[in-house]
């Protein structure tokens, strides 16, 4: 993925908008075009590793990585392994590490045994939670199940410190 396009395309809007000023502020604005580039670059990646994250949370136990070749990002996805596909519904991977924390395929329960932790969120988020359960049409444990399995996996497969960005801007 090429990041030239997009910050060629805001330093041009900025061009642009500064035209309907006059000489100073055009001077100004291409005074600031340079160091605006990487700012620009600097928060893309930033947006485009958010949005990695956020989707790796949703696939796991897959993931979805943000690597940086010189100046260039792309993205490398790692599907969930073929052994922790179920028979039934491979959409859902939430699912698949929930169905092996219940049946104990992970260690994580043993024979089926089941737990029980009072869980005290705010209210605004109680509510989200509910909600997002019901889009999904299972119950709360059952959402609460998948979100925390999910988490575990996430946790397992990218450890703290590990997401960094290393190198040089211009």
């Amino acid at each position: 993925m090429e990041l030239r396009e997009y910050v060629e395309s805001l330093r041009d809007e900025l061009v642009a908008a500064s035209a309907a000023g006059d000489a100073e502020t055009r001077a100004a604005a291409e005074r600031l075009v340079a160091p605006l580039e990487a700012a620009v670059r600097l928060t893309l990646l930033k947006v485009l590793s958010d949005a990695a994250d956020e989707i790796t949370r949703d696939l796991a136990p897959g993931s979805v990585d943000l690597r940086l070749r010189g100046m260039e990002p792309s993205f490398v996805v790692t599907p969930p392994p073929s052994d922790a596909a179920p028979a039934g519904d491979p959409a859902d991977p939430a699912e698949d590490i929930a169905s092996e924390w219940t049946t104990g395929a992970s260690g994580g329960a043993a024979s089926g045994a089941t737990a029980r932790i009072n869980f005290r969120p705010p209210q605004a988020m109680k509510e989200q939670i509910e909600e997002a359960a019901s889009r999904q049409g299972i119950s709360v444990n059952a959402w609460m199940i998948r979100a925390s399995a999910a988490a575990l996996a996430n946790n397992r497969r990218t450890p703290r410190g590990k997401q960094q960005f290393n190198g040089w801007v211009r």
